[in-house]
């Protein structure tokens, strides 16, 4: 996750006034007539939801606004240089560091705007100096230059909950079973090289989640870019801290990043944590499930924790259930070092699986856009289609999120703008 970047913005230099006088057939004296020059292109910055990082950044460094053209005779004015308008996550800050540090702006919602650097003033043409005692003013305007300045862009806070681990523990596969992210994964140490964000949907409830690439010893005095990613375990509010159960000591693991943590400080090793053996659909882990679990309870004072397998989703309901419980127990702002509470940047959730509930109305609604769509399109009259219709909901997991939900016989489903009596 990429969250503190500099880069070099200039905004557009204003075109020259033009010096021109009309020299037409048939109009004596015809006077001055040069154009004003247009103005130059201005640099925005601009919240954006749908984007959740600095990465763009990371590989272009340098943007410039467009140069206003000159000024033209016949009192033509010139074009004014474009504009451009960079996106940012919202809860981005925007420093500039020379002459001396000062924030610009924190744009914290969403559309939020910044003007950060104004184009320059297009330059007057010659037809502006005319008087009654210079009728052929021999004078124009050049273009303002544009403003060339250094911005650093941090952003705030990433996620609600973070999970951390040691190299290869699980933590992106975990994160892909859970929300719509996709992060590397492979079964080799250091897959995930920088933190990758999820929206989890769990039980009407969505937080966001942010696998952290793996702590290894050392990692509170920079070992593995150990700094860089405890810092962004210090911008959540809760912890699942995974473990590899097939280690032969998953208990030293565990104590060793909980020391990484205490040793940084930043309040980290008072987050609130939920411990999680992972790779439970292993032999040698569910045999010795119940062992492990007295080891942690014995050796790491830790007798609440939670066995999952990222790869058949076993036990991952029950850890998302305890998120939650813990997500309500949190402060909604996290302070950090050096200035006061801050909000969890919240993109917008990409739904990958049918939320089902229950309406004021007593309806049963099932909220999947595929499926709204194609309910549109169903003929109520065609038993063929209707069968197709609830084939299709049927392999989604509508039908089993329906019946989790209670639905019964007589009861009223909808889809979009489509109700049938549930039979």
């Amino acid at each position: 996750m990429i969250d503190r970047i500099t880069i070099k913005i200039k905004s557009g230099s204003g075109g020259n006034g033009a010096i021109s006088g009309r020299r037409e057939k048939y109009v004596p004296r015809g006077g001055p007539d040069g154009g004003d020059g247009g103005a130059g292109g201005s640099v925005f910055l601009v919240a954006d939801s749908n984007v959740n990082t600095l990465l763009y950044y990371r590989y272009r460094r340098q943007f410039s606004a467009g140069d206003g053209r000159r000024g033209e005779g016949k009192l033509k004015h010139g074009r004014n240089g474009p504009d451009i308008t960079l996106p940012v996550p919202v809860g981005t800050q925007v420093w500039m560091d020379r002459p001396a540090e000062r924030l610009l702006a924190d744009l914290d919602t969403s559309g939020q705007t910044l003007l950060a650097a104004k184009g320059g003033q297009g330059g007057a043409g010659n037809a502006r100096y005319a008087t009654s005692t210079n009728r052929f003013p021999l004078l124009a305007q050049s273009g303002a230059p544009g403003e060339e300045l250094d911005l650093r862009l941090e952003l705030k806070l990433l996620a609600d909950v973070g999970i951390i681990g040691s190299p290869n523990a699980g933590k992106s596969s975990l994160l892909a079973v859970v929300s719509a992210a996709r992060p590397k994964v492979a079964d080799y140490p250091f897959t995930t090289l920088e933190p990758a964000l999820g929206v989890v949907e769990h039980r009407g409830d969505t937080f966001v989640m942010v696998d952290i690439p793996g702590l290894i010893e050392g990692a509170h005095s920079g070992a593995g870019l150990g700094l860089e990613f405890l810092r962004h375990v210090e911008r959540t509010r809760v912890l699942i801290h995974l473990i590899d159960g097939s280690l032969d000591d998953p208990v030293a693991e565990y104590l060793k990043i909980n020391a990484e943590l205490a040793q940084y400080g930043h309040g980290l090793a008072r987050k609130p944590q939920i411990v999680a053996v992972n790779k439970l659909d292993l032999t040698d882990v569910s045999v010795l499930r119940d062992d492990i679990a007295a080891a942690f309870a014995r050796d790491g004072d830790c007798a609440d924790i939670r066995f999952v397998s990222a790869v058949t989703r076993e036990g991952v309901d029950d850890l998302l259930d305890s998120t939650l419980a813990a997500l309500r127990s949190a402060p909604d702002e996290v302070e950090l070092d050096g200035g006061g509470g801050v909000p969890v940047l919240r993109p917008t959730p990409r739904r990958r699986r049918p939320l089902v509930y229950v309406d004021d109305a007593g309806d049963f609604v099932v909220e999947w856009q595929p499926a709204e769509r194609m309910a549109s399109m169903v003929d109520p009259d065609d038993w063929g289609a209707k069968m197709q219709f609830y084939n299709r909901l049927r392999r989604a997991g509508v039908i089993v999120a329906l019946e989790e939900a209670g639905v019964g016989s007589g009861d009223i489903v909808r889809i979009g703008d489509v109700q049938w009596l549930w039979e």
